[in-house]
């Protein structure tokens, strides 16, 4: 019983509002189809090869692409074109530093390429803040992001994880005291000239404590008590990433 109970608790560990199959994607691809809405929030937005910085969006443990509808819909209503919004894909078990990290580096090339900018945005939920760390601080991501922002990120670790850590590596790599944490919170805990941003919430329950999202030298935003998954959907803090990636 008692190991049934961990089981279930291990599946809902930092599990995405939408369960999509996490295969990385062989080329980046739009998050949206509708280009044609535009206002003056997304005007004041770094041009780049003619349009806004592309954002990259990054998804948590055990989810998908399909988590960021929400946000993804504010920000083409608030003007970014949908060819500059992507959504990476990728297997939430494998290594931050082994593996993530350099298939992340990858695609953030191809969307570089294609779309001819030399800065993107990075937006991570959970457990995709750690990979987009890593590629910032170790894999030479930092002279290629401008906007790093982090929702509910582990930053320091979460207890919950010991939950899963056994079997899973994603697990593994969010315990607090992990190689993979520790390297991360060594010396400069935000590199780069790269402006980083963490939201969290008191009434998250996943991230534990949830100051562990917290970086030294970030914008560092308590938003309103709300569950994990719930800062995905949420219009407010929508708004203040929004606001984030739009100042000058």
């Amino acid at each position: 019983m008692r190991r049934s109970a961990t089981l279930l608790l291990a599946g809902l560990l930092l599990a995405g509002t939408v369960a999509v199959p996490a295969t990385a994607q062989a080329a980046p691809r739009p998050a949206s189809a509708d280009a044609s809405r535009e206002d003056s929030a997304g005007a004041s937005r770094e041009n780049s090869a003619g349009g806004p910085r592309p954002v990259v969006l990054v998804h948590g443990r055990n989810a998908g692409p399909g988590v960021w509808g929400s946000l993804t819909e504010r920000l083409t209503t608030a003007g970014t074109p949908a060819d500059r919004i992507f959504a990476w894909s990728y297997d939430s078990s494998r290594s931050t530093n082994e593996v993530l990290a350099g298939q992340l580096a990858a695609y953030v090339d191809d969307v570089l390429r294609r779309t001819g900018a030399d800065r993107v945005d990075l937006v991570a939920h959970s457990l995709g803040s750690l990979p987009t760390r890593w590629y910032v601080k170790y894999g030479g991501g930092a002279p290629r992001v401008r906007n790093w922002v982090s929702l509910a990120g582990p930053n320091h670790g979460t207890g919950l994880a010991w939950a899963c850590a056994l079997w899973d590596q994603g697990c593994r790599d969010m315990t607090p005291g992990s190689y993979v944490v520790s390297r991360l919170n060594e010396g400069d805990e935000t590199p780069g000239d790269v402006r980083y941003t963490t939201f969290r919430s008191a009434g998250d329950g996943q991230i534990l404590p949830t100051s562990s999202t917290a970086l030294s030298g970030a914008r560092n935003v308590q938003v309103a008590d709300m569950g994990h998954n719930d800062l995905l959907g949420d219009p407010g803090v929508a708004e203040q990433v929004l606001a984030t990636l739009t100042a000058p």
